[in-house]
């Protein structure tokens, strides 16, 4: 998907996860590293001994035994929480507040800064300067709370959101929700962005079907497509006030199905 994305536009990854990770997968899918906004981390800089480790380790266990945390729909502030989950969250206040910034470890939480939020839209006000575009050229995917600020900027700027099997937070924040088990579907919705602009990948998606996509998709792409989607195409819509909460509920399904259960419930 990266690199049919390369072949008419430029192409960044921003993420969350640590720049080990994101060297690696650059090296193994031939992604240009110096596009990649991701969370810095030196291995080597930080010393934990032996005592910090094994109170780690037991923190690890403790908090694996917890219950996932339940947010109830209509929950506003911490009291409406579930007895349980108001516990779980004071306990790891607790530690991530207390008890781990007074050790050495403590440094890493207060040195490291990682990619999220507020750090994913800083990140493309830069990679849009770098580049010299205007945010109305930028097509954003994403899929969780992180994105949400990134997503707003966007389009504020008239730019493309688009969230690619995304939870609740995404969804309700973006444009475009697609649900697919690959990401043919977002070399798709670019190969449009990049030939009609927003305007028409809108356009495109309120008119989702075989038609339409041979009068606005490359044929190379659609050919791809068409492989792996015979008959039925994954689904893409637009995000309106009317089916938003519909829509949020089956990304959220579907999601897990694609993530697994653990990863799918993130937020």
């Amino acid at each position: 998907m990266l690199h049919k994305i390369k072949e008419n536009m430029s192409a960044f990854i921003i993420s969350t996860s640590y720049q080990q990770y994101l060297y690696s997968l650059c090296k193994l899918i031939n992604f240009p590293y110096e596009n990649v906004y991701c969370t810095k981390l030196s291995l080597d800089k930080y010393h934990i001994d032996k005592t910090e480790t094994e109170r780690l380790k037991l923190l690890e266990e403790e908090i694996q035994a917890f219950q996932m945390i339940e947010i109830p729909k209509n929950a506003k502030s911490f009291s409406q929480l579930p007895s349980k989950s108001q516990e779980t969250v004071r306990y790891l206040d607790s530690i991530f507040l207390e008890e781990i910034p007074r050790m050495s470890l403590g440094m890493m939480l207060e040195e490291i800064k990682p990619i999220g939020g507020e750090e994913k839209a800083i990140s493309i006000k830069n990679i849009v300067e770098k580049i010299g575009c205007n945010l109305s050229e930028v097509m954003y995917v994403g899929d969780s709370i992180t994105d949400v600020q990134a997503f707003q900027l966007v389009r504020e700027g008239r730019g493309l959101t688009i969230s690619f099997n995304g939870n609740d937070y995404a969804v309700r924040k973006a444009e475009v929700a697609a649900l697919s088990e690959n990401a043919i579907i977002i070399s798709v919705l670019a190969d449009v962005f990049h030939k009609f602009g927003r305007d028409g990948t809108l356009k495109l998606v309120k008119n989702w079907n075989h038609d339409s996509l041979i009068k606005y998709c490359s044929e190379d792409i659609l050919n791809e497509l068409y492989k792996l989607y015979p008959e039925s195409l994954p689904e893409v819509k637009s995000v309106t006030k009317e089916n938003v909460d519909k829509l949020a509920e089956e990304s959220k399904i579907f999601r897990k199905t694609v993530r697994g259960e653990a990863i799918g419930r993130l937020g």
